[in-house]
């Protein structure tokens, strides 16, 4: 068993319960730690043998750009995808983070990590 980590994704977004921050859009930062066995990889050399991080990337994109209301739902719609992209995905923890938050002070940043492995 292996951890991949794909970390630091900067996205431009329209999550928020506010009309403002539908309409308006902010920064997010989005974190994924991935539990995969890296046996056959770390063997093969092969990208086939493993969780393309690329790919990984472009399923966090596509699920980032559906707006939500809260943090806890694009969260889980980012693990609901990725594990059906990736079988070999046996766990995910998934951090998501709104950038420079309006709630009447500085902020720097509001997050929810989930975590969740495959159901069988």
């Amino acid at each position: 068993m292996g951890k991949i980590f794909v970390e630091g994704i900067k996205i431009y977004a329209y999550h928020g319960c506010f009309k403002e921050e539908t309409a308006i859009g902010t920064n997010f930062l989005v974190n994924v730690e991935l539990d995969v066995d890296l046996t056959t990889p770390s063997q093969t050399d092969n990208i086939h043998d493993t969780v393309n991080y690329q790919a990984v990337f472009q399923v966090i994109k596509q699920q980032m750009a559906i707006p939500s209301k809260i943090l806890e739902h694009v969260s889980q719609r980012c693990i609901n995808a990725l594990f059906a992209e990736f079988p070999t995905i046996d766990k995910i923890k998934i951090k998501v983070s709104k950038l420079n938050v309006p709630l009447g002070g500085h902020i720097d940043s509001v997050s929810v990590q989930l975590e969740q492995e495959r159901k069988n």
